[in-house]
């Protein structure tokens, strides 16, 4: 498998094992869209995101282990209470186009952020990555 200079990250530390759920979607398929709220980006990290559009990705876990290669299609901006209709369809929710349950993922999956005093609400502007397998 190449191995692009252009990286996405899925999993952190303590993560319950969502990182690897996340990359086994992707790498099945089922995953074609990512986000993260716009907030918790540094400017530096924003500007890096923005560059790979349209830029071949290597997708890359928590130990910093190369799984697979995505292109990356699209980056754009949605907000969390009514996100792009292409981000719940992306996000391999599993009873299809489910925005509560799109919402309440994601809250679990911000928990920590929220807990130090992140504020999510449907003002929250998210960044979007959509995503095509590529090996």
């Amino acid at each position: 498998m190449e191995i692009y200079k252009n990286k996405s990250f899925f999993g952190w530390e303590n993560d319950n094992g969502i990182g690897e759920k996340l990359i086994n979607q992707i790498m099945k398929g089922q995953k074609t869209a990512t986000c993260s709220p716009k907030e918790l980006y540094t400017k530096e990290e924003l500007e890096t995101l923005l560059a790979m559009k349209e830029q071949f990705v290597t997708v890359m876990d928590k130990f910093d282990k190369p799984r697979c290669n995505i292109y990356m299609k699209e980056i754009f901006e949605t907000t969390f209470g009514n996100p792009d209709p292409r981000l719940i369809e992306g996000e391999a929710i599993s009873n299809g186009y489910d925005i509560d349950l799109f919402k309440k993922q994601h809250e679990r999956a911000w928990k920590e952020e929220i807990e130090n005093g992140f504020i999510l609400n449907d003002h929250t502007i998210l960044m979007v990555e959509l995503f095509e397998l590529i090996d």
